[in-house]
């Protein structure tokens, strides 16, 4: 069965990307997030099986976003997706509760296998 996800960021040429790239897989976007703030609103909506949250956003920045879906949802599914690669930037995403990280610019292969893992234990 396929899976919902939420894609949050402030590029329209990376959410075109992330759709190409999920064209063919069973992973379907749902829902567009350009702020922090519409990944809560629109997580609340939607109850995608995954998000794939940027980092720096307008607003609410990802990791804030992020921390509020897990503390209300915390079994939510989220990837942080950014090219912000800092040590300190990737363990508070870990701390957060986050399933992965994938650096941009975005590998397919790496994407995809993030992914997978998020639902390797279903």
């Amino acid at each position: 069965m396929g899976k919902n996800i939420l894609v949050v960021d402030d590029s329209m040429f990376i959410y075109e990307e992330l759709k190409y790239m999920l064209e063919d897989t069973s992973f379907q976007i749902i829902g567009h997030a350009k702020s922090g703030e519409d990944a809560v609103d629109l997580y609340e909506n939607l109850k995608p099986d995954l998000i794939t949250m940027d980092i720096v956003l307008p607003g609410m920045d990802g990791l804030d976003a992020a921390s509020i879906i897990m503390k209300n949802h915390p079994d939510a599914k989220i990837i942080m997706i950014s090219s912000l690669a800092y040590d300190d930037t990737m363990e508070e995403a870990k701390k957060i509760g986050t399933q992965g990280f994938v650096f941009k610019p975005i590998d397919k292969n790496t994407l995809i296998e993030t992914i997978e893992n998020c639902f390797k234990d279903e």
